[in-house]
């Protein structure tokens, strides 16, 4: 089968360990896709001055570059505990009213943080009502923010040097920057709130859980929180996937679900492959293998990305990319499925601009530092189970497996991975009653379009623990910066989080005694 020949070079998350299955094949293990990387799949460079994803960067968009010197290991007293590092973050202080005006703080994902910086709309336009000064701190291990020297080889030497990149180091970080940053300000009163989308959003609410006292609120956007093993269906982002699609065109979702048929029998022959590369235009160094992965990524992507207006975080695509793709297939008249179908649906994802010659597979290189870092939090603790595809799905089925899974993961990292203990530090099982109990200020929110809202918070929890679901909504979408075209419940659900954050502003400042 082709997902058994073929190695998914589009998605990011790059460890494919192999294992023998009992017939003696070698299996690649699917890992779960990420919104932290870049798509490179144009055949000429793009002008400079984006924001990841070959869009402007809004003028609004200024800040400093500074450094902070962090602690390696917040944890142990052994000697090596207090080596140092060089943390890099982002301050924009145009619109800061004062010591005792507000820090919106964004918690770095697992990538360059100026590609969040530039990307995350909502905390730009947000910050001049509040009056409030921005922060964008970079995660360790990733972008520039390395311990060992400050270089990436010596980073992720081996296991020894990588084994300090851990959520809860990354969390103390954070939690020890901003004391500092406040001391510095010298303003001890200035309240904290902290946001993040995907893994960033994780984050954000993690760390409202284990610091309340230094952050006092927490915007988590599309945080899959729930998206471990024993806790989350672990075919369910597959199956919003095919929901997605089938949601557009019945049509759409019989030819995407039979392609992979399709395509594995015509890779299996010359004359097939002749047919595919009469089909598809390959770029030179790809190859008519690269297509099935280049088509189950612009699968996953397009429903991750279903914004409702044209968008350009990881590559420039239409409003609606799932519907554009439907359409495409839709407009053939051909009574049985044709590779041609297939193209025109890739050309939407790859190709919206008109800029692309020819399709071209993913490249290795990374350019905001993330390949090496991700692979590692994703087989030692971070491990959501995105990886089971059903019969009758969207994607090639592929039956999900625990237990290989885990002997992958060890296979990768030389060490026994920890799948619950995500569980175990932040809690996760009868989450409500968890949280209920010990947090509050928190607000999540979750496009149902998007597939890794089958791992999020979908329900208010108490009137502080706050659940926004939008039906239409998709990845991390209010987060985004603001546009005309913004549909009213859009608008509707940034206008919701910027009154949570008001209200729990207010009670802050009467707790405090501080006039607002």
């Amino acid at each position: 089968m082709v997902m058994e020949r073929v190695v998914i070079a589009a998605v990011f998350l790059l460890l494919f360990s192999c294992q023998p299955s009992e017939a003696g094949r070698v299996v690649v293990r699917r890992p779960p896709p990420t919104l932290a990387r870049r798509q490179r799949h144009y055949t000429s460079p793009r002008a400079g001055g984006d924001g990841g994803g070959g869009v402007s960067v809004p003028p609004a968009v200024q800040y400093e570059t500074r450094w902070y010197t962090q602690r390696l290991d917040h944890f142990n007293s052994a000697p090596a505990s207090y080596a140092t590092f060089q943390q890099r973050y982002l301050v924009n202080d145009t619109f800061w009213g004062g010591p005792t005006a507000p820090i919106f703080l964004y918690a770095g994902n697992e990538g360059d943080v100026d590609l969040f910086t530039n990307n995350t709309g909502f905390m730009w336009e947000s910050a001049p009502r509040f009056r409030a000064l921005l922060v964008f701190v970079e995660h360790r291990y990733y972008g520039e923010s390395m311990p060992f020297g400050g270089t990436r080889a010596a980073a992720f030497r081996d296991a020894r040097t990588k084994g300090y990149l851990t959520v809860t180091q990354a969390l103390a970080d954070y939690a020890s920057f901003v004391l500092s940053l406040k001391a510095n300000l010298s303003a001890p009163a200035a309240p904290v709130v902290v946001f993040g989308g995907s893994y960033g959003g994780m984050l954000a609410a993690w760390m409202r859980l284990k610091y309340p006292h230094i952050v006092m609120g927490a915007v988590a956007s599309s945080a899959p929180i729930l998206s471990f093993y024993g806790i989350v269906d672990p075919y369910a982002f597959y199956d919003r996937i095919t929901d997605d699609f089938k949601s557009e065109s019945k049509h759409c979702y019989d030819v995407l679900r039979k392609s992979w048929d399709v395509l594995d029998d015509a890779l299996a022959t010359k004359e097939g492959q002749a047919q595919l590369r009469r089909t598809f235009t390959m770029c030179n160094g790809s190859s008519v293998q690269d297509i099935p992965s280049l088509l189950e990524s612009a699968v996953v992507y397009a429903a991750m990305t279903d914004y409702p207006t044209p968008s350009g975080f990881l590559t420039p695509l239409p409003a609606y990319p799932v519907r554009a793709m439907c359409r495409a297939i839709d407009a053939s008249r051909a009574e049985s499925l044709t590779l041609s179908q297939v193209r025109d649906a890739m050309d939407v994802y790859y190709n919206h601009t008109g800029a692309a010659a020819c399709f071209r597979a993913e490249e290795d290189d990374d350019p905001h530092g993330m390949y090496d870092g991700w692979n590692w939090q994703a087989c030692t603790e971070v491990m959501v189970m995105a990886y089971g595809i059903r019969d009758g799905g969207v994607l090639q089925p592929s039956p999900f497996n625990f237990t290989d899974v885990v002997d992958s993961c060890r296979n990768y990292t030389g060490l026994p991975p920890r799948p619950f203990w995500i569980e175990t530090e932040f809690g996760g099982f009868d989450i409500g009653n968890v949280l209920k109990k010990s947090a509050s200020n928190i607000v999540f929110f979750n496009g149902l379009r998007d597939p890794w809202s089958t791992g999020g918070v979908l329900k208010s929890i108490s009137d502080s623990i706050i659940a926004l679901v939008e039906p239409k909504g998709s990845h991390h979408v209010d987060l985004r910066f603001s546009s005309k075209e913004d549909p009213e419940w859009l608008k509707q659900v940034r206008v919701k989080e910027t009154r949570i954050i008001a209200r729990w502003l207010k009670q802050y400042y009467s707790d405090e005694g501080i006039a607002a």
